[in-house]
């Protein structure tokens, strides 16, 4: 993938991932994470209709989350919006994911089945972790990885035939 569709925006007012210089995209009011680049937020609620976001957007996401999910599982319990670092470049957000999804899967291997019934067993502070059963927590957290990489793998589709 190249870093013009990593960055790609389909429609107007997509959210993305940009450089902190450059500020938040339309109808985003800051920028998350940490360093030079920053994806598209806005407090609760978000604005309505959801806005297009972009694949960098949306590998940031994943990534974020899947780290996170897995820190607040079997790691240090600490990890935060503000820890993560996005990036401008296809390849190096790619290469986040991988490392994000082998974390998730190392925190999912190092539970048993018992620990699947445990309610906050996973402490991740932007959810319902801490209320759910961790099996409901894999599930939520497959299903966003499915969804966005569906999400993906259409906007791939969609840069290719533009």
């Amino acid at each position: 993938m190249t870093d013009d569709e990593f960055r790609w925006e389909p429609t107007p007012d997509c959210w993305s991932v940009r450089r902190r210089s450059d500020g938040p995209g339309p109808h985003a009011t800051f920028l998350a994470g940490r360093g030079e680049w920053g994806r598209d937020s806005a407090p609760h609620p978000h604005p309505s209709p959801p806005p297009v976001t972009t694949i960098a957007w949306r590998l940031s996401h994943l990534s974020e989350m899947l780290l996170q999910r897995a820190d607040h599982t079997s790691g240090s319990h600490t990890l935060t919006r503000d820890d993560y670092a996005d990036t401008g470049d296809a390849a190096t957000a790619t290469a986040a994911f991988q490392i994000g999804a082998a974390a998730w899967r190392k925190a999912l291997l190092s539970v048993d089945d018992a620990a699947l019934d445990t309610v906050g067993l996973c402490t991740y502070p932007y959810g319902s972790d801490p209320d759910e059963p961790f099996l409901e927590i894999v599930w939520w957290v497959n299903q966003e990885v499915l969804h966005h990489g569906a999400e993906i793998a259409l906007l791939r589709d969609l840069y290719r035939a533009r």
